[in-house]
């Protein structure tokens, strides 16, 4: 990772009608005045999975290793990615309670491609007017309206 070099910045949402029901997902990439917005969907899905898989994607799409600030407004990702996922490795990837973790194949894979940057992992309140976590909800919410109407 060179040094000096400003981070990639990240921001990830991810929406459900119904949960489970049509997820849609989105992030946006910025590295200096460059932007990259990309998104998708799935027809059976949970809001967890769509922010896991927003955050997933954002890092496939970087093709070096970096420096990041990934912005989420969820706490489940945020959390699970810092706080919790230690704890479930050095478990077997079992909770506190001894359950199998949900989305395991998700965070697994979020885990991997972790290792290949640096990444500093931020929570912001959604909806509260954040302008980039705004941009990003609206096109996750846009994908699950064009899967429901057959446009994916």
């Amino acid at each position: 990772m060179p040094d000096g070099a400003p981070p990639v910045e990240i921001w990830t949402d991810g929406a459900c009608s119904g949960n489970p029901g049509v997820g849609g997902w989105a992030a946006l990439l910025r590295f200096g005045q460059a932007e990259k917005l990309i998104s998708g969907s799935a027809e059976q899905t949970t809001n967890n999975r769509m922010e896991l898989m927003a955050a997933l994607e954002a890092l496939r799409a970087l093709k070096r290793a970096s420096r990041v600030v990934l912005t989420t407004d969820s706490v489940y990702l945020k959390d699970g990615i810092v706080l919790w996922l230690p704890n479930w490795k050095s478990r077997g990837w079992k909770t506190a309670a001894k359950q199998p973790v949900k989305n395991q194949d998700l965070w697994q894979a979020l885990d991997s491609l972790a290792q290949d940057h640096e990444i500093e992992w931020r929570w912001t309140k959604g909806h509260a007017g954040q302008a980039e976590n705004e941009r990003v909800d609206r096109q996750a919410r846009l994908e699950v309206q064009q899967l429901k109407r057959g446009e994916r």
